[in-house]
């Protein structure tokens, strides 16, 4: 076990006790245990609800002290919340009464008084000791922050992530929570004197194992590892006229930005989502626009420093329709024959084959309705802000076109991708006369059914490995949209291979 690691932060009144739980509430989640340790109205319960409250996106959120109840369970939007106070508690065969022993899973605890049953506290834990500082004022504390075990890691990256806002003016700034998506990142907006900026804290990603000829899968499919590709990318789209966040502060190598805030308008509306077909009509005419521009596969980082954008090659398209075979399919109780495995690959391997001579362009790989901002304020193809690209790629031109028409998280029916379909190639042949129609409709259908080949399995990998059901229920959807593909003749032999072995998924609406 690694030696425990802390560090010291002054606290001079409860809006910066607020701050600090706020900038730790973006580095924990469901699993973690933090434990809050000081004398009486040193401020412990004073950091759980600033905690809570933050986790609610509510500054007047009820949070009543548990010292009577001894626990409060609150299911805020991002995950369950325990809250528990064991000043009463005699000793630590109390806690399974209370339902303490063990932790419940999927949830984040916030336990006062952790020296009433040491013996009991989780060896992964953050331990925050408060202490009164009364010569600073009445209100003032200190806190030691202090990491054990698996948490030393988050602690130091806590220090990290104050020394950043410090050295870019915003350890005062307020912080308002932003929802995450399925990644390792997570947002806060920090508003301060000159307005609103947004927060992105995004560790480097770990390797993982050695599973596609000697490379991770993030490797293999070119994922980001690290903010480099987010700020190169977002300096290069602003540079062609495009609408991605300033970059204001970074630190490379820790993952965290400081972005301009693009505001919150989205690209749906209604219960259920449905497009907004006006600005759809707008992200479509964006991408014709940006794709009839010849762009680079180098692009500018710092001073003497360049990052070139990864193709999206044969491998990468392959590993990932490989999820349908690793995660999917096993989910549905289906094992393949070593011929039908083999066939599998060799009808990917003839419609993938394809793009070899294509014309490639930026895919920014994540284009649909929960990473577009409308920006009312500007004009034309400015009017679409674009965020979570740093997974881009030089790859086909339809890709994105797919992202946006055939979106995994909302209904987009025929009656509105096939217009703006047909107003992409249109914008595309007013540019360019020898545009290819046909091609670019085999080109679309091919990437139809690749990218929801891959949502499938991804889908189904981020339920069993990652614990996160949530993302099945858009399954159907997907499966919808891979129907809509196969219509297209070059896909007969796809669409045979599926009707042959593919169980569609169960309708968890």
């Amino acid at each position: 076990m690694n030696e425990p690691s802390s560090f010291s932060v002054a606290l001079p009144n409860e809006i910066a006790t607020a701050h600090l739980m706020a900038d730790l509430a973006l580095l924990v989640g469901p699993g973690d245990t933090i434990t809050l340790s000081g004398d009486l109205g040193a401020g412990k319960t004073t950091a759980a609800r600033a905690m809570i409250r933050y986790l609610a996106g509510d500054e007047a959120y009820e949070v009543p002290s548990p010292t009577f109840t001894l626990t409060q369970t609150y299911d805020l939007p991002p995950y369950p919340v325990l809250h528990a106070d064991l000043y009463r508690i005699a000793d630590a065969t109390e806690l399974e009464e209370i339902g303490l022993s063990p932790l419940p899973e999927g949830t984040l605890a916030l336990i006062e008084w952790p020296e009433r049953a040491p013996e009991a506290m989780p060896d992964n834990r953050i331990d925050i000791a408060f202490s009164h500082r009364p010569s600073l004022g009445s209100s003032a504390r200190a806190a030691e922050i202090t990491g054990h075990g698996e948490a030393i890691a988050k602690v130091a990256r806590l220090a990290a992530l104050r020394r950043f806002l410090n050295l870019s003016g915003h350890a005062t700034s307020d912080r308002q929570r932003m929802a995450g998506d399925a990644s390792t990142r997570s947002y806060a907006r920090v508003i301060g004197d000159q307005g609103s900026l947004v927060l992105m804290n995004s560790p480097p990603r770990p390797d993982g194992p050695a599973i596609h000829n000697g490379k991770s899968y993030s490797a293999a499919v070119h994922l980001a590892e690290d903010v480099r590709p987010f700020v190169a990318l977002a300096n290069g789209l602003r540079r062609q006229g495009f609408s991605a966040p300033a970059v204001y502060h970074a630190d490379l190598d820790a993952g965290f930005l400081l972005l301009e805030d693009l505001g919150g308008a989205t690209f749906v509306q209604g219960e259920p989502p449905a497009p907004i077909v006006e600005r759809y009509q707008a992200a479509a005419t964006m991408l014709a626009a940006l794709h009839g521009i010849d762009l680079p596969d180098t692009l500018p980082l710092a001073p003497k420093i360049t990052y070139r954008i990864p193709q999206f090659d044969f491998e990468a398209m392959m590993v990932e329709v490989g999820l349908m075979l690793d995660w999917y399919l096993p989910d549905h109780g289906v094992t393949l024959s070593g011929m039908m495995h083999a066939d599998f690959l060799v009808i990917w391997k003839d419609l993938l084959g394809r793009f070899d001579t294509t014309r490639k362009t930026w895919m920014l790989r994540d284009f649909h309705s929960p990473n577009l901002i409308w920006l009312s304020g500007r004009k034309d193809t400015s009017r679409v802000g674009l965020l979570d690209f740093q997974d881009a790629v030089m790859g086909p031109e339809a890709y994105d076109l797919v992202s946006l028409l055939q979106d995994a998280r909302i209904d987009v029916p025929d009656t509105v991708e096939i217009p703006l379909l047909g107003r992409y190639v249109a914008a595309r042949r007013q540019t360019n006369p020898a545009f290819d129609a046909a091609s670019f409709a085999e080109q679309y259908a091919i990437m139809s059914a690749q990218r929801n080949t891959r949502l499938l399995g991804t889908f189904a990998r981020l339920n069993r490995r990652d614990g996160k059901p949530q993302y099945l229920r858009h399954q159907p959807r997907i499966w919808g949209y891979l129907q809509r593909a196969f219509a297209h003749p070059a896909l007969n032999s796809l669409k045979d291979w599926f009707t042959a072995n593919v169980p569609p998924p169960i309708d968890r609406i």
